[in-house]
Order: C-alpha cells, then structure tokens, then sequence
C-alpha cells in the first residue's frame, strides 16, 4: 500500500541551482525595498515598478536548471502517484522543468499572470508584462501571479486537507518558521502523521519533527527518496 506524503520545499532547494532566495545576504530583495515590490500598496502606486521587477526573475529563470533533490521528488512521485503531494514556496519553475505534476505554489508562479479584475483568470506566461498586458479570458488588467505580503497565500484549504490525510510530512530547504507553513508540521503530527525535515540547518529543538535529516538537499534529497517506504 503507498504511504500519502505531503513535501514542502522552500528557498534551500532552489538556492542549489543557483537563485538567489528572496531574503538573506545577495538575496532578491538587497537592491529592492520589500514595500516597494511586493505589496499591495506597491502595485497600485507604481505597477510598471513592480512588474519590471517580476519580468527581471522571470527572465533569468533558464538559465537554471533542476538539481537532483528536485529529480528525486519527482521519482517519489512517480512512485506515489495520486498520493504523493509537493506544496512549494518558491516562485521558480524548477519542479515543473524536473518533471513534478502535483505543484501548488502557495506564495505563487512567476511563470503565470493573474487578472486583476477575476482572480480565477490565471494563465501561463513567459513574456514581458507591461501596462498594456490584458486578461485573455475578459480583458482585464493583469498582475504578477505572487502572493505579496499582506496577501492570504494560495491554495491553504487543499493544502490542509492534504496534511489532515497524509501518513507523512516533510519539509525540505527550509527552517519552517514563517507562517503559515511554519504550521503545516504541527497540523499535520496533530492528525497523526510522522513529520521529517531535510534541511541544510536543523533546530536545536523542535516537538512536532520526528526526523531531521542534515546536509545540502541535492545530497541528502537523492538518498531519502532511495531509501524511502
């Protein structure tokens, strides 16, 4: 019988590829006032400002490329297949050019537009989004598909049922200590799953992870996932 695993990733995942986390020394923010582009303040001010900061991540996004830790969640999930689950923080495509099929991105996709006037109008986007980009479902202004800060990350009740259900949660590339995924951990060993973080940095403490398992995730990554059952 498969075991039902959620996997959240975050910023140390995607960092062994090469991008830069949003926070952090040479982080994407170190030239860019947080208030200035990730806002909602921000977009009604200055909406060319704050979209020519999303074109410039987009842009770079090919020239890096899925590691191992990212190929190895998708052979899990080859193996899992409808059980197996990868919620993810990062903004980038690496899971999605690795091969991952089950992907929510909570805090959004640079890869994607969102309208302005009907959220559900999300599409695929590569290009450059100016002033002038519309909605091609009704014409409507368009904006970076990011969560910005004061905004409810996406996707939160098919993340919950996911954990309420799942016999496994792990965390990997990320300390889980911002909210809310700082909480998934502690929701999901309240409903009995056993909780497992691979992690380049392991806390002195912490009640709610059965399993920490240290080192860069392209290394350590590769090897759960061979020894996974």
């Amino acid at each position: 019988m498969k075991k039902r695993v959620v996997i959240l990733t975050g910023a140390g995942i995607s960092a062994e590829s090469g991008l830069r986390t949003f926070r952090g020394n040479d982080g994407m923010w170190e030239h860019e006032n947080i208030e200035d582009v990730c806002t909602p303040g921000a977009l009604r001010r200055d909406p060319k400002r704050v979209k020519d900061f999303y074109n410039f991540l987009r842009k770079g996004l090919p020239a890096h490329k899925p590691n191992a830790a990212h190929l190895a969640l998708v052979e899990l999930e080859n193996r899992l297949g409808d059980e197996f689950l990868l919620v993810t923080q990062n903004v980038d495509d690496l899971h999605e050019r690795a091969g991952s099929k089950r992907v929510l991105h909570m805090h959004g996709d640079l890869m994607k537009l969102r309208c302005m006037s009907d959220a559900s109008h999300e599409f695929s986007f590569t290009g450059e989004e100016t002033l002038e980009t519309k909605c091609p479902f009704c014409g409507g202004k368009t904006r970076p598909d990011i969560v910005f800060f004061e905004e409810v990350p996406l996707y939160m009740e098919e993340i919950q049922d996911a954990l309420r259900e799942c016999e496994e949660f792990v965390y990997i590339g990320t300390s889980s200590v911002v909210y809310p995924a700082a909480g998934f951990k502690s929701f999901a060993k309240r409903f009995g799953a056993k909780v497992t973080c691979l992690n380049l940095e392991i806390p002195s403490y912490d009640p709610d992870t059965d399993v920490f398992i240290q080192g860069k995730a392209t290394e350590v990554v590769p090897e759960w996932v061979k020894n996974f059952k």
